[in-house]
């Protein structure tokens, strides 16, 4: 890929490739907040998949399709672990499930991350990151929430049908998921 082009498109950024078959389009989200929550509170709001349903309003299906061993440290010499899940977005008239794959890790210094990608769905690019970094002191209860994520469709119309409602759900998640935290762990101070 080469000629990577960023623009923007209702306050998504997009950034046009130029390969041998022509020009198209991935749309990014990278949203980071800093939240009086712990990584391990928020990384487990995230990781609950089952649970979407409840607090995301255009998710009519969620489930854990696949999972390895539970997720360990890095500190413990265990490796990452991989969950692959669907999930059901319901919004309007318009109807579409996808797949990932999204492998967990945790690093030495506590960072959690999962890593997401796309193993079937109306995309014909989705892949991204979560990562919840712990801030302070532990007494503190603090980290930064970050999510990165690119996606495209597989055709035009279903760019014209999905896109923008998709664009709304991706450009909202993470205030979704800090909603979910005082829902579950009350509100902070």
């Amino acid at each position: 890929m080469g000629g990577a082009q960023p623009q923007y498109n209702g306050g998504l950024p997009i950034t046009y490739f130029k390969n041998s078959l022509g020009l198209f389009a991935v749309k990014t989200v990278n949203k980071s907040v800093l939240i009086w929550y712990s990584a391990s509170q928020m990384y487990d709001l995230v990781t609950d998949v089952p649970s979407y349903p409840q607090f995301l309003p255009w998710c009519d299906q969620a489930q854990v399709l696949k999972s390895d061993a539970p997720i360990a440290s890095a500190a413990n010499g265990s490796g990452p672990n991989q969950v692959t899940a669907q999930v059901g977005i319901s919004f309007g008239a318009v109807r579409q499930n996808f797949t990932t794959r999204n492998t967990h890790s945790i690093d030495a210094q506590g960072v959690r991350t999962i890593h997401l990608q796309l193993v079937k769905g109306p995309f014909s690019a989705l892949q991204g990151a979560w990562h919840f970094s712990p801030v302070g002191s532990a007494a503190q209860n603090a980290c930064r929430v970050e999510l990165q994520l690119s996606y495209d469709f597989d055709s035009a119309a279903l760019a014209a049908l999905v896109g923008p409602v998709f664009d709304k759900i991706a450009s909202s998640l993470v205030d979704a998921f800090v909603k979910r935290a005082e829902q579950v762990y009350g509100p902070t101070l």
